[in-house]
This record gives structure tokens, sequence and C-alpha cells, in this order.
């Protein structure tokens, strides 16, 4: 279903058969994932307890980066990932993000796709996870969350997945000032996200994409 590749900053993504798509930029799944979701939208938090919600945990690459950050800034941190077709065990241990990252952490990379669904597992003293394994585009949200990374495939190929419906079920669990950031920048998701609620603004994208896109709940 999937294939390796490996991108122009050294690190591997992989490219959905099915959809033909990749789940990160060719120019750097890495320097994309950190200029989207952690300088963008993890770095612009500062409060002591941070309850995150990952639309698409995909390589798990997100979580793993929110991981060392947070450990590093003490940060107690409450992950929410909901993913309906997770990766195999197999594909993830091809992938190099912790050779990369943080090779004395690789188990806990690797724990991030074995650890049960449904379940609070504490992963370091400041992450704890809790993976849910449902169809976003249908099922109903519950929690109050103050970082959200939305990185579902894109809108030409997930349409369902970026609707005004889903953005309000999202900004309804957000706290106030919540952040969501999107390596997306297409006017209608822009659109969905302020008929949703939220205070849009187009800040620069990583290397090879010019705009990104940041929700704010005032």
């Amino acid at each position: 279903m999937e294939n390796l590749i490996l991108t122009e900053d050294g690190s591997h993504s992989l490219r959905h058969n099915e959809l033909n798509e990749t789940y990160h930029s060719i120019h750097g799944a890495i320097q994309e994932s950190v200029h989207i979701f952690i300088e963008s939208g993890l770095k612009k938090q500062t409060k002591d307890h941070l309850h995150v919600l990952e639309i698409g945990l995909g390589t798990g690459l997100n979580a793993f980066l929110t991981l060392i950050e947070t450990s590093s800034t003490f940060q107690k941190t409450h992950y929410t990932a909901i993913e309906l077709y997770p990766l195999s065990v197999a594909s993830a241990c091809l992938l190099n993000y912790p050779d990369i990252l943080a090779p004395d952490k690789k188990d806990t990379f690797y724990q991030l796709h074995t650890a049960p669904w449904q379940n609070h597992i504490q992963l370091t003293p400041q992450f704890e996870l809790y993976k849910i394994r449902e169809d976003f585009s249908s099922m109903t949200l519950s929690g109050q969350f103050d970082l959200v990374y939305f990185d579902a495939f894109s809108p030409e190929k997930q349409p369902e997945m970026w609707t005004e419906d889903r953005f309000r079920m999202i900004y309804n669990c957000c706290n106030p000032g919540a952040i969501l950031t999107t390596y997306c920048a297409k006017g209608n998701v822009r659109r969905a996200l302020q008929a949703a609620g939220f205070s849009v603004e187009r800040i620069p994208g990583p290397p090879g994409k010019r705009e990104m896109l940041r929700a704010l709940k005032d």
C-alpha cells in the first residue's frame, strides 16, 4: 500500500499507492513537519500542560517531533491522534526518523505505532499518547485541545476531511487561544476554517511551498 521514498533533507517518507500521494513534501519530510507543526504551532503555545490533537497520525513524525520537543521544554503533553488506516509496524521500522532526530528514543518511536488503540499510554514523563482508530470524516470528537495538527491527505484526495462541518467540530473542542496549523493554503480550506469560527492567517510555508495556514480560536 505504501512505498518508502527518500526526501531531499535525507529523511524518509512514504507514497500512498492508492491515493498516489506522498505523506510529506519531497523537499524534506522532517523540515516540513518541523516548520508547519513545531515552529508554527507547538512553539507558539507556552502552556505548561498541552492537549494536542493530530488529524492523521501517518508516519508518526509529528508526534515524535512533539515528544522530543516537549521532553526538553518539560511541557506535559496529552497527545490524541486519529488514524483510520495505520501504518504496519514493518513500514514504521523502515523510517529513519529516530536515527536522524534521537537515536536514544528509537524504541519510543516504535511505541508510537505499537501502542494499543483507545488507551492512554505514558511514553515519557512528559508525553501521554491516546490513539483513536476511527474515520474522522464521520466520527464525533470530544475533548478540549490547545493545539491541532491538521495533516490529512490533500483536499483533492480526501475532500470529506476538510469541510466546514469537520472544522466546526474541532473548533468546538478547542480551548480559547488554541492554534491549528496545516500545510494546506487553499482558499476553500481557509474559508471553511473561517466559517467554523477560526481566525485564519496565511504564513510562509516550508521549503518548496510558498504558504500554509494557521488558525486561532480567539
